[in-house]
């Protein structure tokens, strides 16, 4: 089996020039992402709880991994929310098919936002790992927009092991992450 495109990317074009523009003495320091992690919270699966099922469905198809729906962790009675109740979906990537869905989302999904200009560069944490959020699941090719009985959102996120947001964020940039021009 061959390696995805963009580790290949990675390996061969990405680690020299991040070794070099951030002077690290090791391949071993340079950054790296190490897991995707999409979750989407479904709020009407309160009245609802096939929602959840649908949410999974979709998750897994967009991901080609089993999605795993999130439960409560607490009961807000303003919401009718108990706790164990399911209230999402959520699939963590790592490896090839991280990679894979990396690819597949910079170059075929996000191209087909309406009125896109790029991801803002606000949704670092302080840590390196980056969050997007999406508008509507139908800009995955994978999903189809005949069966979609409710367009919803969800997040991405891009969970790396640098130790700066700057770090990350050439990372990010370097593997294609088509950022927005911001005027800081």
């Amino acid at each position: 089996m061959t390696s995805p495109r963009l580790r290949e990317l990675y390996r061969e074009q990405i680690i020299p020039s991040l070794k070099e523009k951030f002077e690290y003495t090791s391949v071993m320091q340079v950054p790296k992402v190490t897991k995707v992690v999409l979750n989407k919270g479904i709020g009407a699966a309160v009245a609802d709880k096939k929602l959840v099922d649908i949410g999974v469905e979709e998750l897994t198809t967009i991901t080609g991994q089993k999605a795993v729906p999130t439960i409560a962790k607490n009961s807000i009675s303003n919401f009718k929310l108990r706790d164990g109740m399911p209230i999402g979906a959520k699939v963590t990537l790592r490896g090839d098919r991280m990679y894979e869905f990396i690819d597949r989302l910079l170059n075929i999904a996000l191209p087909r936002v309406r009125d896109f200009r790029g991801v803002k560069d606000r949704g670092f944490d302080g840590r390196g790992n980056y969050t997007l959020g999406v508008q509507e699941q139908i800009i995955f090719p994978e999903i189809s927009i005949d069966k979609v009985s409710k367009i919803s959102g969800m997040d991405i996120t891009f969970v790396t092991n640098a130790n700066t947001d700057e770090e990350a964020f050439e990372l990010l940039k370097a593997l294609g992450m088509p950022f927005a021009s911001s005027k800081k």
